[in-house]
């Protein structure tokens, strides 16, 4: 019975690690995506700032640009850390 109980726990904490590990994938791909954008959008903001005049309209599609994409990475983040605290609770209440 002991056997069976120790395989029971090794599964157990082998879930957990799998759980933390698939969540700190999913949040180190989410991060690399956004900063690839960011740097896509940079250089398109850069191509178009060179055809504008006043360099004042291209400070602001930059600044517009860095405020949207703050917003949906913390969005995501925040997406990610409930999805984490689910998985948490899913795994206890199976633990008990």
């Amino acid at each position: 019975m002991s056997e069976y109980r120790d395989s029971s726990s090794n599964n157990f904490l082998s879930l957990i690690s799998g759980a933390f590990i698939g969540a700190a994938g999913l949040a180190w791909w989410l991060i690399s995506e956004a900063d690839k954008r960011k740097e896509e959008k940079k250089q398109k903001a850069m191509m178009y700032s060179s055809r504008i005049q006043d360099g004042s309209e291209a400070t602001d599609t930059n600044e517009n640009i860095k405020d949207l994409e703050g917003d949906k990475l913390e969005q995501k983040v925040e997406e990610l850390n409930s999805a984490i605290a689910d998985v948490r609770r899913q795994l206890e209440e199976l633990g008990q």
